[in-house]
């Protein structure tokens, strides 16, 4: 059995196969290291590209009510911007029951 292993890695093609093999397996420049790299990098990038779709349809939602109407645009104006009309006063109620106490 160890001979006729032995006689197959001697035959020139196989021994050539073997090393090409290993060669694209662990030195060339598109090794497996490489790849898995490269494969991790793809997922981070797609969960990236997920995350700005999402914010891509939250701007175009806005971008809707900003070209809607005047009452739509009053809206947003008032409520985001804190856009108030020169004879109005704006309260701002900020909840502190989340922040820690002074001593």
């Amino acid at each position: 059995m160890k001979n006729r292993i032995l006689s197959y890695l001697g035959n020139f093609y196989v021994a050539t196969g073997l090393f090409m093999l290993g060669w694209m397996t662990l030195v060339d420049a598109n090794d497996l290291i490489t790849q898995f790299d490269n494969w991790i990098k793809l997922r981070e990038l797609e969960k990236e590209a997920a995350i700005y779709q999402q914010q891509i349809k939250e701007v175009q939602v806005e971008r809707k009510e900003v070209l809607g109407t005047d009452r739509l645009r009053e809206k947003l104006a008032r409520e985001k911007y804190l856009m108030k009309k020169p004879t109005e006063d704006i309260f701002v109620i900020v909840d502190e029951s989340n922040e820690p106490l002074e001593k």
